[in-house]
């Protein structure tokens, strides 16, 4: 799964945090691997919650919270949950060009070791949110950079700001392979008409696609949540 939370504050209650919206949204779609994006941690806007601790530990999960910034007396960024034990969990920073003033960015991973012992890596990332995709351009390129060097399976999930057919996604598509190529919108939550959250792997020799949807959960966050169903192949 793939979900941008939006720090589990409800778009229509401004000002209000539902953790257990979040909660029951993931845990009534049972994924063993999600990428979470607009992860607080102990902000002020959010009260004194490691909100992906806190999810993890509603729904018997194992998590890990990477920091991307400094936000509101806490820690603002992307998490991983995982049904499987993590390891080598690695923040990497992704570049931002200074001129743009944009907000730093990350890629979390961590290694997911699964029950038969396969192991894969697993990424959660948020691209740089401005019009102009010159950061979104340049941090795609080193997430490749990152998985190139990578010898095991590797999925990637997140929020790219970028919809299909666009330089970012076009470049996506070069190194991974999407679960889906005519994806469901994820955002807007009323009426989406924009697909920007996507889950891929690689290398596709490695992976079947089985299933791919959007969730339609309306009240939880400001976008909906994606999910997809993939086999790695031994």
């Amino acid at each position: 799964m793939a979900y941008n939370i939006h720090h589990c504050n409800p778009p229509s209650k401004p000002g209000m945090i539902d953790m257990a919206a979040i909660t029951h949204t993931i845990g009534t779609q049972n994924p063993d691997l999600v990428a979470l994006q607009e992860v607080d941690v102990y902000t002020d806007r959010s009260g004194a919650y490691n909100q992906a601790e806190e999810i993890a530990k509603k729904l018997q999960m194992y998590y890990y919270f990477g920091k991307a910034i400094d936000y509101g007396g806490g820690e603002y960024g992307v998490a991983i949950l995982s049904k499987y034990p993590l390891s080598e969990e690695k923040v990497y920073p992704l570049p931002t060009q200074p001129a743009t003033k944009g907000e730093p960015r990350i890629i979390a991973t961590a290694k997911v070791t699964l029950p038969d012992g396969l192991q894969i890596r697993f990424g959660s990332t948020h691209l740089d949110a401005q019009k102009d995709s010159m950061n979104r351009q340049l941090q795609i390129k080193q997430i490749e950079a990152i998985a190139s060097s990578e010898k095991l399976p590797f999925v990637l999930a997140g929020d790219f700001n970028a919809p299909p057919g666009s330089t970012v996604i076009r470049q996506l598509d070069t190194h991974f392979t999407r679960t889906c190529q005519d994806c469901p919108p994820t955002i807007p939550v009323e009426h989406p008409n924009k697909a920007i959250d996507f889950i891929a792997f690689r290398p596709r020799s490695k992976f079947r696609i089985k299933t791919h949807q959007v969730i339609s959960e309306t009240y939880a966050s400001d976008h909906l949540p994606v999910i997809a169903v993939i086999e790695l192949l031994p």
